[in-house]
This record gives structure tokens, sequence and C-alpha cells, in this order.
């Protein structure tokens, strides 16, 4: 398996990452987290019968208790009322402080059970084990935890790292291909805002990509991991900055998820149509040439991903956009800030934008 580490001095950890290794997660987490006598599984509706009961398995077979609790699916079930449940049933199952939580599944349900695992008894451990792309590149790794309120997405939550992160890319074998380009998204956002040269890569090797080669799948989450964590490891909790970075397109991309009720655009196809829009903001800011806008735009279409206001429905004005930015927890005394492109591999945070401006971005429109 290969190794990348998260360094947080005192709450450093692992992500394994490798292919067909779900067996053998419970030997190789017991290796190095002390005092683990139960396993609280926090487990997708979705991969239950598959990847959850295989999961559940290796932990009973090196003799943890385990207890395994379900949660739906979707973006939507981020909310307080599925939180609250899940601390009922933690508590049902004798949940103690030699308790692990192990979040299986995607984004939805590693932000859901990290805030059950940071809030039930004032902290537990805590495993991801993300089993859609988009959660091994981007929400398993940096602590980020968190739940929905009806109009402002990850308004309540906390940062609480996890012991170690365990990817296996052949967990995304049986991932549908909407849900698998949505996952792109955040890759091509780490080539624009921090590696040119990895986006070339993402450039060159769309088709592998998209054919799901191992080799290519194994190189993206591997290279992606590695810059969130550099990052992660400089800017733990965003107080200085840089970790803003990572936030490109989610300032429009939150937006349209909240104006669509978390249910018409998967994470990243919203991410996808958001960078479009900050790239749109971008060059009519003079920030960067439009031949890397031509170049973004391109790649997200090779990828499958949406790129316009077009994709939107007629009923959610630009307008109505704006207005929800406002709700952003990057908006600080009423004033957006946005994370912009310079030029292919680096981003600037950017205040006191135009309103104009910022409505010519989501009509597409660059000048």
């Amino acid at each position: 398996m290969q190794k990348v580490e998260v360094n947080l001095e005192e709450r450093s950890y692992p992500i394994f990452i490798g292919t067909r290794t779900l067996d053998q997660i419970a030997v190789g987490l017991t290796a190095f987290i002390p005092s683990w006598s139960h396993s609280i599984l926090i487990c997708d509706a979705n991969v239950e019968s598959t990847l959850g009961r295989a999961a559940e398995s290796a932990f009973r077979q090196v003799g943890k208790r385990t207890s395994m609790l379900i949660v739906p699916s979707g973006e939507e079930n981020k909310s307080i009322a599925n939180l609250s449940q899940l601390w009922s049933r933690m508590l049902e199952e004798k949940t103690d402080r030699k308790s692990v939580v192990v979040a299986i599944g995607g984004g939805v349900v590693g932000d859901l059970a990290g805030f059950a695992a940071a809030s039930f008894m004032r902290g537990l451990r805590f495993v991801q084990v993300p089993t859609t792309l988009l959660a091994m590149v981007d929400s398993s790794v940096g602590g980020k935890t968190g739940i929905n309120l009806p109009t402002a997405k990850n308004m309540i939550g906390a940062f609480w790292q996890p012991h170690a992160v365990w990817i296996d890319s052949a967990t995304l074998d049986s991932l549908p291909d909407r849900e698998f380009r949505s996952g792109l998204a955040e890759v091509v956002k780490y080539g624009v805002i921090l590696d040119e040269s990895f986006f070339e890569y993402l450039e060159q090797n769309a088709d592998a990509i998209l054919a799901r080669s191992p080799e290519h799948i194994e190189t993206i989450v591997r290279r992606s991991c590695e810059l969130k964590a550099q990052v992660v490891s400089q800017d733990e909790r965003e107080t200085t900055g840089l970790r803003a970075v990572l936030n490109y397109g989610h300032t429009f991309g939150h937006a349209i998820e909240a104006k669509t009720a978390y249910g018409r655009f998967l994470h990243g196809e919203a991410i996808s149509i958001g960078m479009t829009m900050a790239g749109q903001l971008a060059l009519r800011l003079e920030l960067w040439p439009k031949e890397c806008l031509k170049r973004q735009t391109a790649l997200l279409v090779k990828l499958g991903l949406p790129t316009g206001i077009k994709e939107l429905p007629p009923e959610v004005a630009p307008e109505q956009l704006i207005d929800a930015m406002q709700s952003d927890k990057k908006t600080e005394h009423g004033k957006l800030n946005f994370i912009l492109p310079t030029r292919m591999g680096n981003v600037r945070t950017v205040s006191n934008c135009e309103y104009h401006d910022i409505l010519g971005a989501i009509l597409g429109n660059a000048t």
C-alpha cells in the first residue's frame, strides 16, 4: 500500500491507499490505534450489503465488538434529525471511550459520522473509509465534519481529524458513472489551484481516467491527497487563509446546491459549474488569461461535467445565487470573498467584487 502523511504534530495521521485491501483494514488499523475494543461502523445505505458487510466481517475477525449503523444516502440527509438519531443509536450500542467510529461511504456519511464522533462523549476516535472518488480526494482528508441547515451547507460542524484514512480504490468499481465523474471535479480543482503539471496530466490522460484504469486512478487519488495534505498541514483550521484555496469554485457551487435544495446536482457537478463561474469572474477582473479558462472548461467538459448557468433550472435566477452566497462561511462583514485563479496552478483571495461582475460571471459573460 502507498501512504501519505498528514502532518499535524500530535494529530498527524496516515492516508493508506491501495487496491482490494478492505479485508485487511482491521488488522492494519489495530496495529497503530491502541486500546480499541469496539468498532462502530456508520455506513452509507448504498454500500451496506457489500462494502459495509465486508468491513464488518474484517473487524469481527480480529475480535472487535462491532456495531453497524446505517444512514441514508444523499446530501439532504446531512441533517440535525439524522445526527440526533446517530447519537441515540450510539448510546444504545454502549459506545464508550474505547470505541472507534468508522465512516464507510461517501462524503455525506463521512461528514455526518465525523461530527457524531467529534461531539459524542466530547470526542471519539474516528477513521474514514471513503468509497466514492469525491470522498477519497476531498472530504475524507482534512478533518472538516458537519451538517447542513436548510438554506446553508456545512454551517454546523467541527474540525475533527481522523486517526486514519483507508482508501481502497477497488471500491470505485461499482460506483455509478455520474458519481465517478462528479468526483473528478475536485481532482481538476487541485490542478487549477496548486499544480499545473497535475492539470496537464489530467488533460493528457482523461480517457484512461474515465475508463477507470487502476494505475491512473491510484495516481490521481494519491496526488490529490498529497496536495490537500500539504495545505491542511499548514493551515488546519483556516486561520492563515491558506486553506481557503481549497474552496475554489465553492462559493458559487454551494449557492447552487442550496438554491436547488441539495437534490438536483451532485456536489462535484455544482463545484464544476462554480469553478467555471469563478474562472469567468477572474477573467472579468483580468486576473488570468482567457486561454486558461478555455483549458479548464475543456477539461471539465471532456470529463462529462456541467459548466454553465444553462444547466440550472429556470426558476433559479442569478440574483438568487448571489443572495445565497451571503450565507457562505467565507463571507466577512457582508463582503463576499472569492478564491480566483491568477494562472494555472495558482489562486488568491479576492474581496469587494462588484455586483455586476459577479452577476456577469454567473451569466457566463467574461467581459
